[in-house]
């Protein structure tokens, strides 16, 4: 699956909002989606990532990001995680038959 195959709320949960914090977050989560064919697998993937990249020490996420961290941005870094696990819960309220698809 490309992230392009997401819905849009799906999409925006996870792709947008890592996006708000850092573009390299944005690929962690992009990468992987060519391992997927369906949304809800990509949405299992995306949680497990987020509760292994909040494990991670300091000094790793600087290999994650592919940027220097320090401890503000670290604080911020697990508020954006957060916030992308609440979304994904979210778009799990939606049938999948309702979600918006955008195909080209």
């Amino acid at each position: 699956m490309d992230t392009g195959d997401l819905s849009q709320e799906a999409y925006k949960a996870i792709m947008i909002e890592a996006e708000r914090f850092h573009h390299s977050l944005t690929l962690q989560f992009g990468v992987r989606a060519m391992d997927y064919r369906e949304e809800e697998d990509f949405l299992k993937m995306a949680e497990k990532l987020i509760k292994n990249l909040k494990k991670l020490p300091l000094p790793l996420w600087e290999d994650v990001l592919f940027d220097p961290v320090g401890n503000l941005q670290l604080k911020d870094f697990h508020k954006t995680l957060e916030k992308i696990s609440e979304n994904i819960k979210e778009v799990r309220k939606i049938p999948v038959k309702k979600r918006t698809y955008d195909f080209s």
